[in-house]
């Protein structure tokens, strides 16, 4: 009996559905200016990467969490090129529409799970970073790290992203997190539609009263008191979990797991890089376009 054998597909392949989807963002490089006297005549020197090449090399470094200078040179060629292109498409804001195109299919295709959403921090090492940083309390502020708050919709996909410094408390940063939502949401038609779920990080007046002006009923509580809730009713369900879920969905992406990026952009890029696809994940399609 003859076996058929499946080519493996690997996480960081991009596949053509997801390709498509990609393509139209991509920022075009500008023409050379004609006035200028140039010493080369046009199209002479080493012709551009292939975008789709150069996007496949940003994904496969995003999931291996290798150095850029590590990239297989056979595969993607030099990883300078590829580094320089990543550059130039974060300055274009390439990788924060990307994020936003997969929340818009999401929508359309699924609907954003308005009514519950949670919000939380989690901090990282970052011992080459440059920017955004601060000392970590987990390393007892010997060493720096950095922070990332995360809101989340009631599926746990990203709906706004910043990153900190480490020693930057949750609540500090809620309204900024709360602010920097990257999809418009109409107006609910009643108040109970919009509840926020944070831990015990985010007690206190101030906190509260954030939360109440963005138009959210606060959810404030600490592991106990949730622990305590569902051993009283077991029908009633845990909310917000799903930020911490979504917080381990982005460690799964193995460059964002420890900060080796020196610039807060480039890091920053390449969390919404991977919030895109986590996105892009809960589109309800027949066809598996993100692999992994």
């Amino acid at each position: 009996m003859q076996r058929e054998y499946v080519a493996r597909v690997e996480a960081w392949e991009v596949s053509e559905e997801f390709w498509k989807r990609v393509a139209p963002l991509i920022p075009q490089r500008a023409p050379r200016p004609v006035q200028r006297e140039y010493v080369r005549k046009p199209g002479g020197g080493r012709k551009p990467k292939d975008s789709r090449l150069v996007f496949e090399a940003i994904v496969y470094v995003l999931r291996t969490g290798c150095q850029w200078k590590a990239l297989p040179r056979e595969r993607f060629g030099s990883a300078s090129a590829v580094h320089k292109r990543f550059l130039e498409w974060e300055r274009g804001g390439f990788f924060l529409a990307l994020w936003q195109a997969g929340l818009a299919e999401y929508d359309d295709l699924e609907g954003i799970a308005w009514r519950w959403q949670s919000v939380d921090g989690a901090m990282m090492k970052a011992p080459l970073a440059q920017e955004a940083t601060g000392p970590n309390p987990t390393d007892r502020g010997k060493k720096n790290g950095s922070k990332r708050h995360l809101l989340v919709d009631g599926r746990g996909v990203p709906l706004s992203l910043i990153v900190t410094g480490a020693n930057r408390h949750d609540v500090s940063q809620l309204e900024a997190v709360l602010d920097a939502i990257r999809v418009k949401r109409p107006t609910p038609p009643q108040r109970r539609h919009k509840h926020l779920c944070a831990d015990a990080g985010y007690t206190g007046a101030s906190a509260l009263q954030t939360i109440e002006a963005h138009g959210y009923i606060p959810h404030v509580k600490g592991r106990g008191q949730e622990v305590t809730e569902i051993r009283l009713l077991p029908h009633k369900r845990a909310r917000r979990w799903i930020v911490e879920v979504a917080h381990s969905w982005f460690n799964r992406f193995r460059k964002l797991l420890v900060r080796y990026e020196k610039l807060e952009r480039s890091f920053l890029a390449l969390n919404h890089l991977a919030a895109a696809i986590i996105a892009f994940r809960k589109v309800p399609l027949d066809i598996n376009i993100i692999y992994g």
